[in-house]
């Protein structure tokens, strides 16, 4: 069985700084791509960053510049460094996953809220 467990959220204040990680166990095939989204209350789900098997990076505009991306491919973890965060950032954080097989899977989330 597969799952993904995201770590990390909290709150803190703006300018502040999070690192949520994600943790995955139960997969067999290779991973091609990590991501994290977010969902903001009253808002659709967002892509805030993605990483390639490679370490080919992609931000949201929102966030370049803060938030840092990184994978450890023989761990199958996937971490997202945020920094300066504002609370335009406070949404729940899930961490996704794409299999070679084309197969993907979801983290449940965590919640992020940025907040004096």
């Amino acid at each position: 069985q597969v799952q993904l467990v995201e770590s990390g959220g909290g709150l803190v204040q703006p300018g502040g700084s999070l690192r949520l990680s994600c943790a995955t166990s139960g997969i067999i095939f290779t991973i091609s791509t990590m991501a994290w989204y977010r969902r903001a209350p009253g808002k659709e789900r967002e892509l805030v960053a993605d990483i390639t098997r490679d370490g080919s990076t992609n931000y949201v505009d929102s966030v370049k510049g803060r938030f840092t991306i990184s994978r450890d491919n023989a761990k199958n973890t996937v971490d997202l460094q945020m920094n300066a965060l504002k609370p335009d950032d406070t949404a729940v954080y899930f961490c996704h996953v794409s299999l070679i097989t084309l197969r993907n899977y979801w983290g449940q989330g965590t919640q992020v809220t940025v907040s004096s």
